[in-house]
């Protein structure tokens, strides 16, 4: 299955990915707390709990790093920042992002 209908098949059933909501479900399916992810990203636990719920934005170069960092599709990630910053912006737009080769 491709990324890309993974993606429709989950906006379906969840609403619209986000980059917190992404990286909420690596999470848990490593089976992860918040504080072991943080320490793992070396970032805070408040942190990561502000970027799971959506508070806080995380650049395109850092969702790429965090995706590397833990095994996860870095395409995906730069995907769903890119998304969450054109909805904070109020623009109905979508992007497909891809590696070039």
């Amino acid at each position: 299955m491709s990324t890309k209908s993974l993606t429709k098949i989950l906006e379906k059933e969840l609403g619209p990915m986000s980059f917190g909501g992404f990286l909420r479900a690596a999470r848990t399916t490593k089976s992860l707390s918040q504080t072991e992810m943080a320490m793992l990203l070396e970032i805070s636990k408040s942190t990561l709990c502000d970027i799971e719920k959506g508070r806080q934005n995380v650049s395109i170069d850092l969702a790429a790093k965090i995706a590397k960092k833990c095994g996860l599709s870095e395409v995906l990630a730069v995907e769903c920042a890119i998304h969450d910053y054109l909805r904070k912006a109020g623009l109905k737009m979508t992007v497909q992002v891809r590696k070039s080769s």
